[in-house]
């Protein structure tokens, strides 16, 4: 059965990794997908691929969200994925001792306003019906702090609680229109490429990178899509303010060996 069959779905920052998965797996699902991204020669190709439509969005601008909602004004799904590190152009600082200012604004300006401002969009595209699921993607960095990435832990843990919020006001409003969080922590995308090369220690370094992980290994985005394409199906219809760890294990608490 087609879970996401007659359904409108909106998926942001999907050229690549977790959104690209999501965006297919929805598309797999029956769901008529809107795939948006900034990078427009990537979003073109991913939603051709896929067989879906490709919208450019720079989620940080709130004339990006007004042309979509011109475009695309009833939703069924809003995943609010499109994210950044702040490492993208290089390693810099972002510990709270060293961090600029401009450098912690322009994560949150993505992470966070990006989210803001498709709950926003969301909930307008949405209420005409009545019902709906928006599926905001935080991070395992927004459950624990994260010394080296201040900045992204900051926005991840406030998207995390902002989908609480926009959960209880929209039951507040009495619609069915339902708000949750997915946490991944180390899921194997092109974000990882860098530090594993391919050269022939990359089997060492993967498990070098997931160590600390109960199921030592990486996560997959088909896996994240997975959780995703569940939580936009009515088949979630009862779960709204909840927040899904995708992490092996990892927050589960203290994995120890026998003696």
């Amino acid at each position: 059965m087609l879970r996401l069959k007659d359904k409108i779905c909106v998926v942001t920052g999907a050229a690549r990794g977790i959104g690209r998965a999501i965006a297919a797996r929805f598309h797999d699902e029956g769901g008529t997908v809107m795939l948006t991204d900034i990078d427009v020669e990537a979003g073109t190709r991913a939603a051709a691929e896929i067989g879906c439509r490709f919208e450019p969005l720079d989620v940080r601008e709130e004339q990006d969200w007004a042309r979509l909602a011109a475009v695309v004004p009833v939703a069924d799904v809003v995943v609010n994925n499109a994210g950044i590190t702040g490492f993208e152009e290089g390693i810099t600082a972002h510990d709270p001792e060293h961090a600029s200012l401009a450098d912690w604004r322009a994560v949150h300006r993505v992470n966070l306003d990006g989210t803001f401002l498709g709950c926003r969009y969301a909930i307008v595209a949405m209420k005409a019906k009545g019902r709906g699921s928006i599926i905001n993607i935080s991070s395992r960095s927004g459950l624990v702090g994260i010394p080296g990435a201040a900045a992204y832990a900051s926005s991840k843990a406030a998207i995390r609680n902002h989908s609480k919020t926009v959960a209880l006001y929209c039951a507040q409003q009495g619609w069915a229109i339902r708000c949750n969080s997915i946490h991944p922590a180390a899921i194997l995308t092109g974000i990882w490429e860098p530090m594993l090369g391919d050269g022939p220690d990359r089997a060492e370094k993967m498990a070098a990178l997931v160590a600390d992980t109960p199921m030592k290994r990486f996560g997959l985005p088909e896996e994240v899509a997975a959780i995703a394409a569940m939580l936009a199906s009515d088949e979630a219809a009862y779960i709204t303010g909840a927040e899904l760890n995708i992490d092996g294990g990892l927050l589960a608490g203290s994995a120890a060996s026998p003696g």
